[in-house]
């Protein structure tokens, strides 16, 4: 397969690994704001960087074409990469059922970096973090699990078990890639990075997590500890201020409520903050928005560049399409794009999830660990395996 998403009928290998062949949508997207499945790949978005998304977008919309008006895909974490985004052949609100299929049969999984080498990144960034002068104030490290099945993972069923928290977003997403067989992202964020409807705009950043207790009265004390969180405050206010500041100039009225509340899925608690603006200039588009905003401080830390700089010196495993965005955008401008998070990459037989955790100054190295082993619960579950060790 090459390392694009070529136009034209989607190849039979693709059909079968997203279910049966009437009902294989390419790119699927369950989300409160909007849900759409996509059909085979009419043309595909010159990839360039998000910087450049917003011209490249209205250059492919300048021209007329056939099908429908509306783009979707990917945008990877690192601002300077390539997207993957594509016209779809057609489209649909009404989305399918998923195939059958029973969760994987695990073969192996191994942490990538281990417990002990990601609590060492996460300490290393500490000292950063409180040396004096520092210039860094916050940064997101990330780590993955690699996990081989014995059997081919379907996307589209796993999306669906994701699904079954309605507190998320649920997606499947083609991703560019060499390989043999089809890679897709697929995942279950609780995060809406930006949306557009004309001239209002939205978000809805969260940042600051506990994990969440099967037991209703331990699951309130830790709801409760995370609103009293000096240190998970401290970090999600990074973030709300870094949005809102990159708003500003395109907006007005921009309105964040001035406290976080508590933003509950099947697995983890957060905090969370509801961000609302209006447009000045309504032919502002959702991708220009996207490329204001991303990566926030919630998946990448501030200043924006240091922390870029931080990762890629402390990280093993490149993220790719992980803690990027997924979501679309038409003609008119409008457009969702949530957070590429509680994600894994799925390719055959090969799965590989990803989880993060917002480092400062007060961040304890074993605390952070623990909350990306809490993170990888969702996808855990949804690939049938329980009590895995993450470390």
């Amino acid at each position: 397969m090459s390392g694009t998403l070529a136009a034209g009928a989607l190849r039979d290998d693709v059909a079968e690994a997203v279910g049966p062949a009437q009902d294989a949508p390419l790119f699927l997207l369950r989300a409160p704001r909007r849900s759409l499945a996509a059909h085979g790949c009419r043309a595909r978005l010159p990839a360039g960087t998000t910087a450049t998304l917003a011209e490249r977008v209205a250059r492919f919309f300048a021209s007329a074409r056939p099908g429908p008006a509306l783009l979707v895909g990917a945008l990877p974490f690192d601002p300077d990469g390539d997207d993957a985004l594509f016209q779809p052949d057609s489209m649909t609100d009404t989305l399918p059922p998923a195939p059958p299929a029973a969760p994987a049969t695990v073969a192996d999984l191994r942490a990538e970096p281990g417990g002990a080498a990601y609590a060492q990144a996460v300490a290393d960034a500490v000292t950063v973090l409180r040396s004096p002068g520092a210039m860094l104030q916050k940064v997101v490290l990330a780590r993955s699990l690699r996990v081989a099945s014995i059997q081919p993972v379907v996307p589209t069923a796993l999306a669906a078990r994701l699904g079954r928290d309605p507190s998320v977003a649920t997606y499947v997403v083609p991703l560019p890639d060499p390989g043999d067989a089809p890679a897709w992202l697929v995942g279950a964020t609780p995060e809406l990075l930006v949306s557009r409807r004309g001239p209002l705009v939205y978000s809805h950043p969260l940042a600051g997590s506990a994990r969440r207790c099967a037991d209703p009265d331990e699951d309130a004390r830790a709801a409760e500890a995370l609103l009293a969180s000096t240190k998970d405050h401290d970090e999600h206010r990074h973030v709300v201020e870094a949005i809102v500041a990159a708003l500003a100039p395109v907006c007005e009225h921009v309105e964040a409520t001035a406290q976080p509340s508590l933003h509950a899925t099947a697995s983890m608690w957060h905090l969370g903050t509801r961000i609302q603006a209006r447009l000045k200039d309504p032919s502002t588009t959702v991708a220009s928005l996207v490329a204001r905003l991303h990566p926030t401080p919630a998946v990448c830390g501030t200043p924006q560049r240091l922390a870029l700089d931080t990762i890629r010196s402390l990280e093993p495993v490149p993220r790719g399409f992980y803690a990027g965005a997924v979501g679309w955008t038409d003609a008119q401008g409008d457009g969702d794009w949530y957070v590429a998070i509680r994600c894994a990459r799925v390719q055959g037989r090969q799965v590989r999830l990803y989880a993060g955790a917002g480092v400062v100054a007060g961040s304890d190295p074993v605390d952070e660990l623990a909350e990306t082993g809490a993170k990888f619960t969702a996808l855990l579950t949804a690939l049938g395996v329980s009590d895995a060790p993450t470390t």
